[in-house]
């Protein structure tokens, strides 16, 4: 396995900032434990970051904000990370593996819908969803199912597609 995860992130309000410097910290630990575990290379996006991140494979960790509703009849329009899909779109989405998302479960529905968007928009799997800035099961549990779709992605090739 890749001896590092790559992450692409956009933060807004700092949760998702919060939540990719836990998974670093975890990845850390993991890899002091056993140096088969990769580290986390979680790099934030802004107008000046360095986005040849695309040009290997990685994760991408989006916020959750729309414009109201329910997300489901209406309030399904993304904003405030418009800027960051702009990048992706002008990128190498096919080393794209997954989409991990953030939210606020008191939102029902539009809770994650931000990187269910993505996930289609993309044609990536959605690995995982976690509230606001997340917590340490869910740092773990996202760590290994990244590990697991790296490992994926080294022995076939190619990245997992929804359809």
């Amino acid at each position: 396995m890749s001896t590092t995860l790559n992450v692409f992130y956009v933060s807004i309000s700092g949760n998702t900032r919060a939540f990719a410097k836990r998974l670093v910290a975890l990845s850390q630990v993991e890899h002091a434990k056993n140096a088969a575990n990769p580290l986390i290379n979680a790099v934030e996006y802004d107008e000046q970051a360095d986005t040849s991140i695309m040009d290997q494979p990685y994760f991408i960790m989006v916020p959750t904000y729309l414009d109201g509703g329910d997300g489901i009849d209406n309030g399904y329009t993304e904003v405030l990370t418009l800027d960051f899909r702009d990048e992706l779109d002008a990128g190498n989405t096919e080393n794209l593996l997954g989409i991990i998302g953030s939210g606020n479960r008191n939102f029902n529905a539009q809770f994650g819908l931000t990187a269910k968007h993505y996930a289609r928009r993309y044609n990536s799997p959605l690995i995982g969803l976690y509230e606001l800035r997340g917590n340490d099961e869910e740092a773990h549990k996202i760590y290994a199912v990244m590990q697991k779709y790296q490992l994926d992605y080294d022995q076939r090739g190619v990245k997992r597609a929804l359809v």
